[in-house]
């Protein structure tokens, strides 16, 4: 009888816990759409994208309040130290304390502030904050599309060596079948031992090509999971078969590349955000020059006070008083502060203008090289299409003339190889321009 340790009973738990919850876990299928709407919901990028809008917005509410009047409450309880009293005698031994001994003092004031003329300060701020908060929405929706750009490209990645491993591991089949028929004539001495040998190196170096495919597979599972928030270890199923074309691409199809320019330019959120910001800066600079302009403000205030010192006599008791007035400040002289801040800020907005110009430059130069590398992967694709067709004939072609015994084993192999490759190529070719079609889509800011 075999007895179990410890430690073995523990491991044999472990293993069938870790085999349940694997079988729990059912596959994922995900088509290519699904696994976009699933990385915009889970992708903390978005997340924080998300966070610093809804902080522009908090800032143009706080800017926006500046126009409205403001009100103050003030509280204080002060003990002063014990005092002489003042007193007028009135005769008759009669006195009138006019400043009494009163140590604990209690004091409430409230003060209202209505601004009148800002200068335009605070009109300027408002549009900076507004103008940061459109380039905050701009900012999300650019994480978005790289987003889905990111999703694309894990997608169409596992597809890619899904396929290609598909690819080996038939070909893998027909190896061993090849094998196997080798083996059997160099049994019956129709041909010699090294033929044998040179169809198992083959087969061996294909194996090993599948093996290495097949961990490319997995590895790219593994960052799919990662970028639709799926559960570790959980299978995924891709379901968009690779010779589907992108959805955008029916509305790209047959326009000049002058067009396609011209019209990401107006929809590339990244171009919008630089736009906004040269807003913001240039906002920011007139508020800061608006500081060298009078501020006006009407000022109102009730103070009930015990004692209450603008009452003569003073004496222990609440008494209540109040005050308007119109505050004016004028800054006469900053040593050019506010000139300065506005330069500066004037001057970041110079430099975003020249990043947009960048920008739009790349752009151009980035959307003609996509159309390049589509025209370039569709002719491609094309050609290899006839030469899958081609050597799969010679391949069959090769093996009659095998069986006829006009042809060698090494010529079979050499036929095997050449349709192995360009099978891999068609399959990659095939990833590569649904990959390119995302990849121009964002360009155009259409993903």
């Amino acid at each position: 009888m075999t007895r179990l340790s410890i430690p073995g009973i523990l491991s044999t738990a472990v293993l069938l816990a870790f085999g349940a919850s694997a079988a729990a876990q059912s596959p994922l299928a995900l088509s290519l759409d699904q696994a976009v709407q699933r990385a915009v919901a889970q992708t903390p990028r978005l997340a924080e994208a998300r966070a610093r809008e809804a902080a522009a917005t908090a800032n143009v509410t706080s800017r926006s309040s500046l126009r409205l009047p403001s009100a103050t409450m003030q509280s204080t309880v002060t003990r002063i130290n014990h005092i002489d009293e003042f007193a007028v005698p009135l005769g008759s031994g009669i006195a009138r304390v006019l400043f009494p001994d009163i140590p604990t003092n209690y004091r409430v004031r409230g003060d209202l502030a209505v601004p009148l003329v800002t200068g335009g300060r605070v009109d300027a701020l408002v549009e900076a904050a507004r103008a940061d908060l459109r380039a905050a929405g701009a900012d999300r929706s650019a994480t978005e599309e790289d987003v889905r750009l990111d999703c694309a490209r894990a997608y169409w990645t596992l597809v890619t060596a899904r396929a290609s491993v598909t690819v080996l591991e038939q070909t893998l089949a027909r190896m061993d079948a090849w094998v196997e028929d080798v083996r059997a004539r160099v049994n019956a001495g129709v041909l010699p031992p090294n033929d044998l040998l040179t169809a198992q190196a083959e087969r061996a170096r294909q194996s090993a090509q599948l093996i290495q495919t097949r961990n490319a597979a997995a590895v790219a599972e593994i960052d799919l999971a990662r970028v639709v928030g799926a559960p570790a270890g959980q299978a995924i199923v891709t379901t968009t078969p690779v010779d589907e074309p992108a959805a955008g691409m029916a509305t790209v199809s047959g326009q000049t590349a002058d067009v396609l320019v011209a019209g990401a330019q107006d929809h590339r959120a990244e171009r919008a955000a630089l736009q906004f910001r040269e807003a913001s800066l240039r906002a920011s600079g007139e508020a800061a020059f608006a500081e060298t302009r009078p501020q006006i403000a009407a000022l109102a205030a009730v103070e009930p006070a015990r004692p209450n010192n603008r009452f003569v006599p003073r004496t222990d008791e609440w008494r209540l008083s109040w005050d308007l007035g119109v505050s004016v400040n004028w800054s006469v002289f900053d040593g050019g502060r506010a000139r300065a801040d506005r330069a500066a800020s004037l001057a970041q907005a110079e430099a975003t203008v020249h990043r947009r110009e960048e920008f739009d430059a790349a752009l151009g130069a980035d959307i003609r090289e996509r159309l390049l590398d589509l025209e370039s992967d569709r002719a491609a694709l094309a050609a290899m299409a006839d030469a899958v067709a081609a050597a799969t004939e010679a391949r069959r072609v090769v093996g009659e003339r095998f069986n006829a015994g006009v042809a060698t084993a090494t010529d079979v192999l050499d036929a095997q190889l050449a349709l192995v490759q360009v099978e891999l190529q068609r399959t990659q070719l095939t990833a590569a321009l649904r990959l390119g079609e995302a990849r121009l889509l964002r360009a155009l800011g259409a993903l």
